[in-house]
């Protein structure tokens, strides 16, 4: 029995998990006219904050909240949309990878 494949595999899930944990405490914001938008890892909105109100003068306080809201729920359903969208897709191009495997053999 050949270890070093399994090993490697071990070192791989290991770098793997090392990778996750970094980018669980990954926070990239995007900034334009005073909007800032900040998203996690996995494509989820974390934040939305008009710094300045130079995209929209005279806006009071519970208008920038409720605008900040809005913008994120629909950001973060749009993202969940479109991520349903193509694993949608992606499973029927998995399930016609697998039909085309020869008899018996399974792709480690």
């Amino acid at each position: 029995m050949d270890f070093s494949k399994a090993w490697e595999m071990m070192k791989l899930q290991q770098e793997a998990m090392k990778v996750k944990k970094e980018l669980e405490n990954t926070i990239i914001e995007a900034e334009v006219n005073g909007l800032v938008i900040s998203v996690n890892w996995e494509m989820k909105v974390e934040k939305v904050d008009f710094e300045t109100l130079e995209l929209i003068p005279g806006l009071n306080q519970a208008q920038k909240e409720a605008l900040e809201k809005a913008i994120m729920e629909a950001v973060n359903k749009w993202v969940k949309k479109s991520q349903e969208v193509a694993a949608s897709k992606m499973q029927w191009v998995m399930s016609a990878m697998w039909m085309n495997f020869p008899a018996g053999w399974l792709p480690m």
